[in-house]
This record gives C-alpha cells, structure tokens and sequence, in this order.
C-alpha cells in the first residue's frame, strides 16, 4: 500500500481512483483480510481514522483531497488502544468489510466488501504514483466513483449504503 515506517510517522501523498466492482471475476483466488475502523473526525478538511487491519491496529490522518489526492499520516497503535477507541470514541456505526489485494496489470487492487450497515457495496481502489498515471483497468471494474463524496468510508458511517434511496448501476 506504502512506504510505512514501522512504529513512526509516515506521511506520504495519496493519489488514488475509485470504482464500483461489477462483477466477482476477481475473487479467482484472492484471499481477504477483515477490516473494522472508525472515525474520530470526519470533517472535510481532515479525516482522523482508527482501523483494525486483522490484528494489527493503526491511526491515519488524513488531509483534504485536491481532486484525486491528499495528505495521509499513518501510525501503528496498540491492538488494545484500537479496540477501546473503535467500540467507546469513534462515531458509529463502525465500517466493516473485508478487503482483499488483487494484483493486475503490475498494480495492486484493493477490493473493498463491505458488511454491515454497508452491505451489498463493493469497491475497488488502486493507489497511484501520480494523478497521471496510466494504467490497465481490470475488466471487472464498473463506474469510476472517485469523485464522489458518498463512497469516501468516512461518508458511510453518517450515511450508509442500505439507506440510499438510489441503489447503483455498475
């Protein structure tokens, strides 16, 4: 995902694209990891996020996004910390899905199925080394949603996808 430095502060420019996912063509042996995380902050300039990436816990900070990037600060925090924080500090309902690594065309896909209050929605993302970049879209991909506020995971804690009136084509 990043060049993070282990037990420090690792900030770094994020420059990711955002698609539904239209088919299960993907899953051809991918396997997942469970995610849970939760929002300290969810303003618009910043996000502040607490995740539990299977059993490693993590705290981000996130800045505002010029189109499709932004500052993002990343640090390791203890599995009991992430815990306490995730069910009595961050706003609810938690975000919960699985997520799973998809390696296509020399890049790695992170394809996103959610559960919960955000069942039936599933979204691949693909970090970039810039705006730019060009790259091969996997035919499993849908419509690209990376401007749009409503699948930001810090958008479906407030409003989550099994409340939109209007269900997605892909």
């Amino acid at each position: 995902m990043s060049n993070k430095i282990k037990n420090s502060s690792s900030k770094r420019l994020e420059i990711e694209r955002k698609f539904l996912v239209k088919n299960n063509a993907w899953r051809k042996g991918a396997k997942g990891v469970i995610y849970q995380q939760g929002y300290l902050s969810t303003d618009s300039s910043r996000t502040v996020r607490v995740r539990l990436e299977g059993k490693f816990g993590k705290l981000t900070i996130k800045g505002k996004k010029i189109g499709i990037a932004g500052d993002e600060f990343e640090y390791d925090i203890p599995l009991n910390d992430t815990k306490y924080l995730l069910k009595k500090i961050c706003k609810q309902p938690i975000i919960s899905k699985k997520r799973y690594k998809v390696p296509h065309g020399g890049l790695v896909w992170e394809v996103d199925v959610f559960e919960g209050e955000n069942k039936g929605l599933v979204i691949a993302e693909v970090e970039l080394k810039n705006a730019e970049q060009k790259f091969k879209m996997p035919a499993w991909l849908g419509k690209e949603v990376t401007r749009d506020r409503r699948f930001r995971n810090a958008n479906l804690v407030a409003n989550p996808f099994s409340k939109w009136k209007d269900k997605l084509t892909r």
